[in-house]
Protein backbone atom coordinates (compact mmCIF):
# COMPACT_ATOMS: atom_id res chain seq x y z
CA UNK A 1 0.00 0.00 0.00
CA UNK A 2 1.56 3.79 -0.52
CA UNK A 3 2.46 5.59 2.47
CA UNK A 4 0.60 8.36 1.09
CA UNK A 5 -2.52 6.29 0.99
CA UNK A 6 -2.29 6.22 4.89
CA UNK A 7 -2.24 9.94 5.81
CA UNK A 8 -5.68 11.31 6.61
CA UNK A 9 -8.84 9.19 8.16
CA UNK A 10 -7.94 6.50 5.67
CA UNK A 11 -4.38 6.06 7.48
CA UNK A 12 -6.43 6.18 10.70
CA UNK A 13 -8.98 3.14 10.00
CA UNK A 14 -6.14 1.54 9.07
CA UNK A 15 -4.88 1.32 12.35
CA UNK A 16 -7.75 1.08 14.20
CA UNK A 17 -8.53 -2.10 12.37
CA UNK A 18 -4.98 -3.59 13.58
CA UNK A 19 -5.17 -2.48 17.14
CA UNK A 20 -8.47 -4.11 17.50
CA UNK A 21 -6.96 -7.11 16.60
CA UNK A 22 -3.77 -6.94 18.62
CA UNK A 23 -6.53 -6.01 21.40
CA UNK A 24 -8.65 -9.48 20.77
CA UNK A 25 -5.82 -11.57 20.20
CA UNK A 26 -4.13 -10.31 24.07
CA UNK A 27 -7.80 -10.53 25.49
CA UNK A 28 -8.18 -13.84 24.36
CA UNK A 29 -4.60 -15.01 25.59
CA UNK A 30 -5.35 -13.33 28.97
CA UNK A 31 -8.78 -15.62 29.35
CA UNK A 32 -6.83 -18.58 28.75
CA UNK A 33 -4.64 -18.02 31.32
CA UNK A 34 -7.18 -16.87 33.74
CA UNK A 35 -9.16 -19.70 33.17
CA UNK A 36 -6.24 -22.04 34.09
CA UNK A 37 -4.53 -20.92 36.47
CA UNK A 38 -7.62 -20.16 39.36
CA UNK A 39 -10.50 -22.30 37.13
CA UNK A 40 -12.56 -19.23 37.24
CA UNK A 41 -13.23 -18.62 41.03
CA UNK A 42 -12.89 -15.29 42.23
CA UNK A 43 -10.41 -15.12 45.17
CA UNK A 44 -8.75 -12.66 48.00
CA UNK A 45 -6.46 -11.46 44.49
CA UNK A 46 -9.31 -9.77 42.71
CA UNK A 47 -8.29 -6.55 41.16
CA UNK A 48 -9.67 -3.12 43.14
CA UNK A 49 -11.89 -2.56 40.03
CA UNK A 50 -13.77 -5.63 40.59
CA UNK A 51 -14.32 -4.85 44.14
CA UNK A 52 -15.41 -1.48 44.21
CA UNK A 53 -18.32 -2.55 41.73
CA UNK A 54 -21.59 -2.17 43.06
CA UNK A 55 -24.11 -5.03 43.57
CA UNK A 56 -27.20 -3.23 42.62
CA UNK A 57 -25.36 -2.28 39.31
CA UNK A 58 -24.11 -5.19 36.82
CA UNK A 59 -21.23 -3.80 34.79
CA UNK A 60 -21.74 -4.17 30.89
CA UNK A 61 -19.89 -7.05 29.37
CA UNK A 62 -18.68 -7.81 25.69
CA UNK A 63 -20.52 -10.71 24.05
CA UNK A 64 -17.46 -12.01 22.59
CA UNK A 65 -15.14 -11.47 25.96
CA UNK A 66 -18.18 -13.49 27.75
CA UNK A 67 -18.25 -16.16 25.37
CA UNK A 68 -14.34 -16.78 25.30
CA UNK A 69 -14.43 -16.69 29.00
CA UNK A 70 -17.05 -19.42 29.26
CA UNK A 71 -14.96 -21.27 26.56
CA UNK A 72 -11.98 -21.12 28.87
CA UNK A 73 -13.50 -22.72 32.14
CA UNK A 74 -15.14 -25.00 30.29
CA UNK A 75 -11.81 -26.24 29.13
CA UNK A 76 -9.97 -26.17 32.58
CA UNK A 77 -12.69 -27.75 34.46
CA UNK A 78 -11.05 -29.48 37.35
CA UNK A 79 -11.66 -33.27 37.10
CA UNK A 80 -14.23 -34.52 40.43
CA UNK A 81 -12.82 -35.95 43.83
CA UNK A 82 -14.14 -39.68 43.81
CA UNK A 83 -16.09 -40.47 46.68
CA UNK A 84 -14.89 -42.18 50.35
CA UNK A 85 -17.05 -44.95 51.27
CA UNK A 86 -16.54 -45.56 55.35
CA UNK A 87 -18.42 -48.81 56.91
CA UNK A 88 -21.18 -47.79 58.89
CA UNK A 89 -20.01 -48.76 62.49
CA UNK A 90 -22.48 -51.90 63.73
CA UNK A 91 -24.48 -51.10 66.44
CA UNK A 92 -22.94 -52.53 69.81
CA UNK A 93 -25.78 -55.05 71.30
CA UNK A 94 -26.72 -53.44 74.89
CA UNK A 95 -27.27 -56.88 77.96
CA UNK A 96 -29.87 -56.01 80.13
CA UNK A 97 -28.79 -57.25 83.76
CA UNK A 98 -31.53 -60.42 84.35
CA UNK A 99 -32.64 -61.28 80.86
CA UNK A 100 -32.35 -64.88 79.27
CA UNK A 101 -28.67 -65.24 77.99
CA UNK A 102 -27.21 -65.08 75.38
CA UNK A 103 -25.66 -68.37 73.80
CA UNK A 104 -22.90 -66.51 72.57
CA UNK A 105 -22.38 -65.29 76.03
CA UNK A 106 -22.13 -69.37 77.45
CA UNK A 107 -19.73 -71.69 77.71
CA UNK A 108 -20.12 -75.22 78.17
CA UNK A 109 -17.46 -78.37 79.19
CA UNK A 110 -17.46 -81.16 80.34
CA UNK A 111 -14.72 -82.81 82.45
CA UNK A 112 -14.69 -87.17 83.43
CA UNK A 113 -14.01 -88.50 86.57
CA UNK A 114 -10.15 -89.72 87.33
CA UNK A 115 -10.70 -92.68 86.38
CA UNK A 116 -10.89 -92.99 82.27
CA UNK A 117 -11.61 -96.68 82.87
CA UNK A 118 -14.44 -98.12 85.51
CA UNK A 119 -14.09 -101.78 86.27
CA UNK A 120 -16.57 -103.91 88.42
CA UNK A 121 -19.26 -101.99 89.72
CA UNK A 122 -17.49 -98.42 89.51
CA UNK A 123 -19.93 -95.62 88.34
CA UNK A 124 -18.37 -92.78 85.82
CA UNK A 125 -18.26 -89.38 87.39
CA UNK A 126 -18.54 -86.04 85.51
CA UNK A 127 -18.28 -82.52 86.08
CA UNK A 128 -20.29 -79.74 83.94
CA UNK A 129 -19.65 -76.09 84.28
CA UNK A 130 -21.78 -73.39 82.86
CA UNK A 131 -20.41 -69.85 82.56
CA UNK A 132 -21.30 -66.11 81.39
CA UNK A 133 -18.91 -64.52 79.93
CA UNK A 134 -21.50 -61.40 79.11
CA UNK A 135 -21.14 -57.88 80.58
CA UNK A 136 -24.05 -58.46 83.31
CA UNK A 137 -26.16 -61.02 84.91
CA UNK A 138 -28.07 -63.44 82.57
CA UNK A 139 -30.61 -66.18 83.77
CA UNK A 140 -30.23 -69.80 82.43
CA UNK A 141 -32.23 -72.70 82.36
CA UNK A 142 -30.26 -75.42 83.39
CA UNK A 143 -32.88 -78.22 84.48
CA UNK A 144 -31.95 -81.77 82.94
CA UNK A 145 -33.83 -81.44 79.81
CA UNK A 146 -32.39 -77.94 78.43
CA UNK A 147 -28.92 -78.47 79.75
CA UNK A 148 -28.64 -82.42 78.50
CA UNK A 149 -25.45 -84.97 79.60
CA UNK A 150 -26.07 -87.37 77.25
CA UNK A 151 -24.02 -90.64 76.92
CA UNK A 152 -23.63 -92.57 73.59
CA UNK A 153 -22.00 -95.70 72.47
CA UNK A 154 -21.04 -94.94 68.25
CA UNK A 155 -24.51 -94.13 66.82
CA UNK A 156 -26.48 -95.93 70.31
CA UNK A 157 -28.41 -93.18 72.79
CA UNK A 158 -27.40 -94.75 75.79
CA UNK A 159 -28.55 -92.53 78.94
CA UNK A 160 -29.46 -88.86 78.93
CA UNK A 161 -30.44 -86.93 81.48
CA UNK A 162 -33.69 -85.85 79.64
CA UNK A 163 -35.17 -89.55 79.70
CA UNK A 164 -37.85 -89.73 82.14
CA UNK A 165 -37.72 -86.72 83.81
CA UNK A 166 -41.01 -85.65 86.48
CA UNK A 167 -42.63 -82.28 86.93
CA UNK A 168 -41.53 -79.71 84.92
CA UNK A 169 -38.01 -80.31 84.40
CA UNK A 170 -36.74 -76.44 84.97
CA UNK A 171 -34.51 -74.92 86.92
CA UNK A 172 -33.68 -71.34 85.92
CA UNK A 173 -30.21 -70.06 87.64
CA UNK A 174 -28.61 -66.56 87.95
CA UNK A 175 -25.40 -66.94 86.14
CA UNK A 176 -23.26 -64.19 87.28
CA UNK A 177 -20.35 -63.26 84.94
CA UNK A 178 -17.47 -65.54 85.21
CA UNK A 179 -18.74 -67.31 88.43
CA UNK A 180 -19.32 -70.86 86.42
CA UNK A 181 -22.46 -72.81 86.94
CA UNK A 182 -21.11 -76.14 88.60
CA UNK A 183 -23.20 -79.69 88.19
CA UNK A 184 -21.96 -82.99 89.61
CA UNK A 185 -23.25 -86.95 87.92
CA UNK A 186 -22.62 -89.85 88.94
CA UNK A 187 -23.78 -92.24 86.10
CA UNK A 188 -25.49 -95.86 87.58
CA UNK A 189 -24.24 -97.57 84.07
CA UNK A 190 -27.31 -98.33 82.95
CA UNK A 191 -29.31 -97.39 80.09
CA UNK A 192 -32.26 -95.17 80.25
CA UNK A 193 -35.36 -94.04 77.90
CA UNK A 194 -38.24 -92.19 77.52
CA UNK A 195 -40.66 -94.61 78.34
CA UNK A 196 -39.42 -95.02 81.67
CA UNK A 197 -38.74 -98.37 81.90
CA UNK A 198 -39.29 -99.89 85.54
CA UNK A 199 -36.23 -102.64 84.87
CA UNK A 200 -33.41 -100.68 82.43
CA UNK A 201 -30.88 -102.79 81.14
CA UNK A 202 -26.93 -102.61 81.73
CA UNK A 203 -24.59 -101.07 79.93
CA UNK A 204 -22.87 -103.59 78.29
CA UNK A 205 -18.60 -103.40 78.31
CA UNK A 206 -17.14 -101.00 76.11
CA UNK A 207 -16.36 -97.32 75.28
CA UNK A 208 -18.51 -94.61 75.37
CA UNK A 209 -18.86 -90.68 74.75
CA UNK A 210 -20.36 -88.21 77.27
CA UNK A 211 -21.28 -84.98 76.20
CA UNK A 212 -22.88 -82.22 77.51
CA UNK A 213 -25.59 -79.76 75.50
CA UNK A 214 -26.98 -76.66 75.82
CA UNK A 215 -29.41 -75.47 72.91
CA UNK A 216 -26.39 -75.21 70.17
CA UNK A 217 -23.71 -75.36 72.48
CA UNK A 218 -21.44 -78.50 72.92
CA UNK A 219 -19.64 -79.00 75.25
CA UNK A 220 -15.47 -80.88 74.25
CA UNK A 221 -16.56 -85.29 74.34
CA UNK A 222 -15.15 -87.15 76.97
CA UNK A 223 -14.35 -90.71 76.45
CA UNK A 224 -14.13 -93.56 79.01
CA UNK A 225 -14.13 -97.39 79.16
CA UNK A 226 -16.42 -99.89 81.37
CA UNK A 227 -15.05 -103.22 81.78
Amino acid sequence: MDPETMRGDGGDVYWRRRMSVLVAVLVVVAVVAWACSSGGKGGPEQSSSEAKVSPSVSPAVDPLLAGLRTLAMGTATPSPTPSVRRPSPSPSRVRRAGAPCAEEDLVLSLQGGKDQIYAGGSRPSFIVTLVNTGPVMCRADVGPRAMEIRIMSGQDRIWSTADCVSGAGEDVAELQRGVPYVRTLNWDRKRSSADCRATPPPALPGTYVAMARFGKLRSPKGVFHLR
